[in-house]
């Protein structure tokens, strides 16, 4: 689940880290009021969108003026805003983030996640952040400095310290900068974050730290226990198709490739993608059936992916558990190929719980299928049918 930076900024207050003074508008009258409060001459106003790369496409504006936060205001509400993150569709723009105008001397980057290599809470961060970090990261790797942290987000009595000393916060900066870091560590671990990242992370002339932007990403699987986070879900910046499959107890990623893929696990999803990717074939899309699927969920994730004309191939790949047997599956497949009475190709391996009976349904069904041997079979035949020789 993504937040916008207004919400994030307000949630990483609670745990110390400071921010400018802002709030958040949906009209231009409302911005400009919210100037009018505002401790300052000069004003930022924000595009708030779920999208990295705004200040490059034109959806923050810096202005010396209360007219002139409207005339911003004005001009990026509604607007659809193009960045490198958001495709060439763009995401519009319903709401701005009116804040003060912060005079920063240098900008820090700092970021917590989980690292993939070890899989512990990581916090990295580089003495000079801006939009250009992840190139310049790329280019020279030594840059990004690294604290494993605990999995409570503490860190050995020190650590905090030395790790705002390797970013160049020296002096009374030092201590600041610890305090801000275990606050980041803290929040990530009690909001069940995936990510939190700052960027940049302003050094004043007085030598504070405020955070000018922040990025935060929690896991939806985590949001039963953070009821008023998840209330903050903007639905419009949802995908239609995806929140669709999230109704129907499916998670449901759109790609760009033309072999759909059914699959129950994330775990067994995540791998059924990498082996298609690495043989050459292009998925049409992420598919984690939940355990608690039920038949009729299937059948309208198998429509969802049908719906996609890209799709000139499908792979299921399921291995039946205790929780979601292959006969559930086959029957929701069956239940969307017979209401929509599409044709395409389908390539299958069940492997597990009820893996004949769930054959037998298909058959039952009268939906043809190619049989596949295990994963790697599976993964040749259905490419086969997707290569332009195929056709």
């Amino acid at each position: 689940m993504n937040l916008h930076e207004y919400q994030a900024k307000q949630i990483l207050a609670g745990y110390g880290v400071s921010v400018p003074v802002g709030e958040v508008a949906e009209t231009a009258s409302s911005a400009q009021g919210v100037a009018r409060k505002l401790p300052s001459k000069r004003y930022v106003v924000k595009a708030q969108v779920h999208a990295g790369g705004r200040g490059r496409a034109g959806g923050i504006k810096i202005v010396d003026s209360v007219a002139a936060v409207e005339k911003a205001a004005e001009e990026l509400l509604g607007q659809t805003l193009v960045t490198e993150q958001t495709g060439p569709e763009g995401r519009s723009v319903r709401a701005v983030y009116v804040e003060e105008a912060i005079d920063s001397k240098r900008d820090v980057y700092v970021a917590v996640l989980v690292d993939r290599e070890t899989g512990k809470v990581s916090l990295i961060g580089a003495e000079q952040g801006g939009e250009d970090i992840e190139e310049r990261a790329a280019a020279k790797p030594s840059i990004i400095k690294t604290l494993m942290v605990k999995p409570d987000g503490s860190a050995a009595k020190g650590a905090f310290e030395s790790f705002a000393k390797k970013l160049n916060l020296t002096g009374a900066l030092t201590k600041k900068g610890a305090t801000l870091f275990q606050g980041l560590a803290k929040a990530f671990v009690e909001q069940d974050a995936s990510l939190i990242e700052i960027n940049p992370l302003a050094v004043t002339a007085g030598q504070e730290l405020l955070a000018l932007d922040v990025k935060m990403v929690l896991d939806d699987n985590a949001m039963f226990r953070h009821q008023d986070i998840h209330d903050l879900q903007d639905k419009d910046e949802l995908d239609p198709v995806e929140m669709q499959a999230q109704a129907n107890e499916i998670n449901y990623i759109r790609m760009e490739g033309n072999i759909g893929v059914v699959v129950n696990g994330a775990g067994l999803a995540l791998v059924t993608n990498d082996m298609l990717t690495d043989a050459g074939g292009v998925p049409a899309n992420f598919m984690d059936i939940r355990t608690t699927a039920s038949s009729l969920d299937i059948s309208a994730g198998f429509d969802l992916l049908l719906s996609n004309p890209n799709v000139k191939a499908v792979l299921v790949n399921v291995h039946g558990g205790g929780m979601q047997r292959c006969d559930t599956i086959a029957e929701g497949i069956g239940i969307s190929i017979k209401r929509c009475g599409c044709t395409v190709p389908i390539v299958l391996r069940f492997a597990g719980n009820n893996a004949d009976y769930g054959r037998t349904l298909l058959g039952n069904y009268g939906i043809s299928y190619i049989e596949a041997q295990d994963m790697g079979d599976a993964i040749e035949r259905v490419i086969a049918l997707v290569r332009p020789e195929a056709a």
